[in-house]
């Protein structure tokens, strides 16, 4: 008989939900629910919470479970598996994130009985079916099996490619996973390949490497915690009460975006003087006057600094502006301040690597349709539209609809209601 360990790695740092598994769900924190489930997977001889914080020990151990202290430095959850089990021999770990509360008892279960049942498997996971619609978002990492039900890729994007419509059936891949002892020892050592850091997927190093991945089908999962509306939601399905999604931009009372990739295609044209030009979209202009005019601050926060720059924001007369900026985490914090508002109240509109610490503290980060894929996963809605060709007139339009403002653009009445002066 295999000896099985279940690991629960818990972080009490998060950006949107700061203390996350602490956080309460029908009268008990997020961890315990998660360490219950764990606890009622049979032939498991132990379940560990693996975290680097003492209050999240502090919690475990008052409800009476297990947990262990691991570094701070761990670049993946792998490698702080991977400490775990220098400390506590097994043949396998199971690994389960500490923010699903709704994990099936059922569904660990299927995965250590065919990891006990299948020595010859390196490592096993989750998987099944998602519509097509779903399987475009890059948040949803999807998965193509061989015919033993083996892993042959992961990726962002929809796989298998419809050539011919309908003819793709497209697998969502849950994040639990059981692995060999013999891979853990190994996992620091092996290289990175290109593909890992492309699609950011970090079991795409174990099959780059030889590893066996293999898929175990379960019915559709509930969710996770990665947001205050998912907290919602989990919080309502435990309670036994019905759940109405609030759209996250209802609330939002500042728009904070970016100027290259956003407002333009991101071309920069000098002139023999060495004068910047931009060109500007006049639908975009027109968005940011109908946002103002409807009580929606924006603020322009651009790592560059012109003269055409700060012309074209005075003639939108718009709000706030910071240009020549490095640090658009802090940005964003000083126009919040300027503007009287939080984060939660906050969203921001991207494109680029520079734009990432400025999503982590805006509770709705948007990316450009153009934007990379490695952007818009860290982006909690992607625009339909690229940069520079009326992305930002889709964001306000949708923001304004949300707060049930829409009449603004859709009627001649509304508009010459609101809009005091107009300018494009």
């Amino acid at each position: 008989m295999s000896k099985v360990i279940i690991v629960i790695p818990a972080r009490f740092g998060s950006t949107r939900l700061p203390g996350k598994p602490l956080l309460d769900i029908g009268g008990k924190p997020m961890i315990q629910h998660v360490y219950e489930k764990a606890c009622l997977v049979k032939g498991v001889d132990k379940v560990l919470v693996a975290t680097d914080d003492q209050r999240i020990i502090d919690t475990v151990q008052h409800f009476g479970g297990t947990a262990v202290i691991t570094s701070t430095d761990h670049p993946s959850g792998t490698d702080r598996l991977a400490e775990v089990a220098r400390q506590h021999p097994a043949d396998v770990y199971i690994n389960i994130q500490g923010d699903e509360p709704l994990v099936r008892p059922e569904d660990l279960q299927a995965l250590v009985d065919m990891m006990c049942s299948h020595p010859e498997v390196d490592v096993g996971s989750l998987y099944h079916p998602v519509s097509a619609d779903e399987s475009r978002n890059p948040n949803t990492v999807k998965v193509v099996l061989n015919n033993n039900g083996n892993a042959l890729y992961f990726s962002r994007s929809p796989i298998p490619y419809p050539r011919e419509a309908d003819a793709a059936l497209y697998n969502k891949h849950i994040g639990v996973y059981a692995y060999r002892s013999a891979v853990l020892s190994q996992y620091a050592q092996l290289p990175q390949p290109m593909l890992e850091a492309a699609e950011s997927l970090e079991q795409l190093r174990l099959l780059a490497s030889g590893y066996t991945i293999r898929m175990v089908g379960v019915a559709p999962t509930a969710p996770g915690v990665d947001t205050p509306e998912c907290l919602e939601k989990v919080r309502a399905i435990v309670a036994g009460r019905s759940w109405q999604a609030v759209n996250p931009l209802a609330s939002i009372r500042l728009v904070i975006t970016d100027v290259d990739g956003v407002l333009t295609d991101g071309s920069i044209i000098y002139d023999a003087s060495g004068e910047c030009q931009k060109q500007f979209h006049v639908r975009d202009g027109l968005g940011i006057r109908m946002l103002e005019e409807s009580g929606i601050r924006v603020a322009v926060l651009s790592g560059r600094d012109s003269a055409t720059l700060r012309k074209r924001v005075e003639d939108l007369g718009i709000s706030f502006s910071l240009f020549g900026v490095n640090d658009k985490a802090a940005a964003c914090l000083q126009l919040m301040s300027e503007a009287g508002v939080g984060a939660a109240e906050t969203a921001c509109i991207g494109d680029d690597t520079i734009d990432l610490p400025a999503f982590e503290v805006c509770a709705v980060a948007v990316a450009v349709a153009d934007a990379p894929d490695y952007i818009k996963k860290h982006a909690r809605l992607s625009l339909n539209k690229p940069g520079g060709q009326g992305a930002f007139r889709e964001f306000s339009d949708m923001l304004l609809a949300a707060q049930g403002k829409s009449s603004i653009y859709e009627s001649a009445a509304g508009f010459l209601q609101a809009m005091h002066k107009v300018a494009q």
